[in-house]
């Protein structure tokens, strides 16, 4: 006979979802397809324990605030990782060119060869004011 499975206990309070959501935010800025992942276990653990918590009659501000944070994490990943994808081909071209670049005038030159294949990707011109950076 085998021993059931330990169902989560409201012990923890919440902590394992904050720290789960807090770890997807910061790995959003990091790499976020990680933080993606992290985001989507981090709301799911916290959903549950929000639920176990209520059960218990114990408070639920940490895993509601896990939830938040899940929430937040995921549309920075989100957006993060689109804008990355719509605009792979060009940052691709400009890292290429920036390995290639041995002075300072070349850089420059990939900077500008970047803003005008942002230009034409948007369809719109880059602010002059507005410097890129790098």
């Amino acid at each position: 006979m085998t021993t059931p499975l330990q169902v989560s206990t409201p012990e923890l309070g919440g902590r394992r979802a904050l720290t789960l959501a807090l770890m997807a935010l910061i790995f959003t800025f990091m790499l976020p397809a990680a933080g993606l992942a992290l985001s989507v276990f981090g709301f799911v653990v916290g959903v549950r324990d929000t639920r176990l918590l209520g059960r218990a009659k114990q408070r639920t501000g940490m895993a509601v605030s896990a939830i938040v944070i899940s929430v937040i994490a995921f549309l920075l990943g989100a957006v993060t990782t689109l804008v990355q994808v719509y605009f792979s081909a060009e940052l691709t071209a400009y890292a290429e060119c920036r390995k290639g670049a041995g002075t300072v005038t070349a850089e420059q030159e990939c900077t500008g060869a970047l803003k005008r294949a942002l230009e034409n990707k948007l369809g719109v011109p880059w602010p002059s004011d507005m410097p890129l950076p790098g």
